[in-house]
């Protein structure tokens, strides 16, 4: 299996998943109030995606590493899972950064 965004409806909004080829979820999208924002969305993670710059690395509040991918305005536009360590969740980044240009949708 390839790399995708699921595109989905969230209870009246609309939400995706970045989807490794594997399966897992190494994205997920804020949630917005039109199928359009959400393919939006995907569009700009395609965009900023490949930029360092635009990765804040955090610790939850369990002290687990996650990263968040902002938009040149700095809007969330995905946040990670929570990984074991630092040196994991530089690896999810580099997935992201490898996987999202390119990734098709699907509903």
């Amino acid at each position: 299996m390839s790399a995708y965004f699921h595109l989905k409806p969230s209870g009246s909004q609309w939400m995706f998943n970045l989807k490794a080829g594997s399966g897992e979820i190494v994205l997920t999208s804020e949630r917005y109030v039109s199928k359009q924002g959400a393919q939006d969305g995907i569009a700009s993670v395609k965009t900023n995606a490949p930029l360092d710059a635009r990765y804040v690395r955090k610790n939850n509040s369990a002290g687990s590493p996650y990263f968040v991918l902002t938009a040149a305005n700095g809007f969330t536009i995905g946040t990670s899972e929570a990984y074991s360590s630092g040196s994991a969740r530089e690896q999810g980044i580099e997935v992201v950064k490898k996987i999202a240009p390119t990734a098709p949708t699907k509903e």
